[in-house]
Formats: C-alpha cells, sequence, structure tokens
C-alpha cells in the first residue's frame, strides 16, 4: 500500500482544513486507516483511525473529538480528515497510515505510511 497525504496549509484560529490521503494497493479495502500528527519538538500522537468494515468504526484522540472528522471514500481509495475550529495547537505535520485488520492508537502498529502534510494554525 502506497500513501499520499495532502490539503495541509495556514489557517487561522478556528478555521476549517480537509485532509486527503490518496491510496494505492489492492488490499485498501481491507485496512484500518489512521492520522497521527507532529508537532515541532513532540512525539508523533493519535489522531483518529477508522476501519474499513464493521461500518466503518472510528475512534479519536480527546483532543480532537467534536472538531475532527475521519472518513474514508473506498471506491476512490482515498481516507479523509475534516477538520474544523482549529487550534494553534493542533498545527503539526498530519500523518496518514494503514494497517491490517482493526484500527489503533499505536502508531507501532501501522505498517503504511504516508510522507505527511504541515498544517500551521495562526492565533
Amino acid at each position: 500500500v502506497q500513501l499520499q497525504a495532502s490539503g495541509g496549509g495556514l489557517v487561522q484560529a478556528g478555521g476549517s482544513l480537509r485532509l486527503s490521503c490518496a491510496a494505492s494497493g489492492r488490499f485498501f479495502s481491507l485496512t484500518a486507516m489512521g492520522w497521527f500528527r507532529q508537532a515541532p519538538g513532540k512525539e508523533r500522537e493519535f489522531v483518529a483511525a477508522i476501519t474499513s468494515w464493521s461500518g466503518g468504526s472510528t475512534d479519536y484522540a480527546d483532543s480532537v473529538k467534536g472538531r475532527f472528522i475521519i472518513s474514508r471514500d473506498i471506491a476512490k481509495n482515498t481516507l479523509y480528515l475534516q477538520m474544523t475550529s482549529l487550534k494553534p495547537e493542533d498545527t503539526a505535520v498530519y500523518y496518514c497510515a494503514a494497517k491490517r485488520l482493526t484500527a489503533a492508537t499505536n502508531d507501532n502498529e501501522y505498517n503504511y505510511w504516508g510522507q505527511g502534510t504541515l498544517v500551521t494554525v495562526s492565533s
């Protein structure tokens, strides 16, 4: 599976952005996918994840619940992260990732990673 993230940019606090992650690979429909982020000087952290089956069950970090929505379009092989009410502390490089079977919050469980897209939220 190859992943290509896009959609990052500069936005003011309170604004919105939608990240996309285009995936290639014949097993896209069988994987779980997630978004992680890494702020300058900090460790990479879990943001959101979605499982392809089980109705596309989702999981979110507490810091983004109610503000971010993860979704996927299996027909387009694309993962999305709709981000609203952005805060300066959301500033980070955002990475999409994929793994077999169920979604997970631990980045060590993900096998495939995109290159990252930078989101900068100004105050």
